[in-house]
């Protein structure tokens, strides 16, 4: 389960959330409203290395280049 980086909408509120999906809905624990992942922050690769090319989209990800 991945630990992932959040930011709320309606309170701007940055947190990280435990999920069992990247994709399912994530309530803020502060205000309630509706979080979108963040794509902040270093990224890296399936194979743990750092990349500087990273759409953030890892729903079709084939590993970082």
């Amino acid at each position: 389960m991945p630990l992932l980086q959040y930011v709320c909408k309606k309170c701007d509120k940055t947190f990280e959330e435990l999920v069992k999906k990247y994709d399912e809905p994530v309530i803020c624990p502060v205000c309630g409203g509706k979080a979108e992942r963040s794509f902040c922050g270093r990224m890296y690769s399936a194979t743990g290395k750092a990349t500087k090319k990273c759409s953030g989209h890892c729903a079709n990800c084939r590993g970082c280049k």
